[in-house]
């Protein structure tokens, strides 16, 4: 490889790490519950994968790996927090999620609480093939799982939001019945993620 061809592969790194932000910070926000935690989680993701961008596979998907960077450090942090409160120490802010009100998409909250009420692993599987557009391939490599868990977490949650749904989780059911809905929360999230980034 000359000069030049380093060069370009690593504009081409730069720019795909650029266009993954608005996912990476989807995904942040679904697991986290607190839009300044999310973003402290995808800040320390991009820093990781700048300083491992040599393990990047040519080819392969930026999405995929940079989320399995950031989930793998969310969960990291996560035990070491819970660690820290089992040996006596404080309780982490981030203990009990708890939804911060948002002055710009009050439903938007509703559907955050709702995504946050289900199981880790679906909430996961959900936002990673539904807002962050992997492929099942892609989100089984990032939750390091099979194939086929995913597509079972992505529809026991897409189950798990219907039920909260019609019970009165949210504000409202969107027409269509409650599999419609269930992917209106998907765009609702996908959208506001970008409204909140260019607003």
């Amino acid at each position: 490889m000359t000069a030049h061809d380093d060069a370009a592969a690593m504009a081409v790194f730069q720019q795909d790490l650029t266009d993954a932000i608005p996912h990476l910070r989807a995904f942040a926000r679904s697991l986290c519950g607190n839009p300044s935690e999310a973003d402290d989680l995808v800040q320390e993701t991009l820093i990781k994968a700048w300083t491992h961008r040599e393990r990047f596979e040519d080819g392969s998907s930026m999405r995929a790996w940079t989320f399995r960077i950031l989930r793998n450090h969310f969960y990291s942090e996560r035990r070491r927090a819970w660690r820290k409160q089992e040996q006596g120490g404080e309780i982490p802010e981030n203990a009990a999620v708890a939804g911060e009100q948002q002055s710009w998409a009050l439903q938007l909250d509703d559907v955050r609480r709702a995504l946050l009420d289900i199981p880790d692993e679906q909430r996961e599987a959900l936002v990673l093939v539904g807002a962050g557009g992997l492929s099942y391939e892609e989100a089984a490599e990032v939750c390091g799982c099979a194939v086929g868990t995913v597509k079972s977490r992505v529809s026991r949650g897409r189950a798990a939001l219907e039920k909260r749904m019609s019970t009165g989780v949210c504000l409202q059911a969107s027409p269509g019945g409650a599999a419609k809905a269930a992917e209106d929360i998907v765009d609702h999230i996908r959208n506001a993620s970008a409204e909140r980034l260019t607003g």
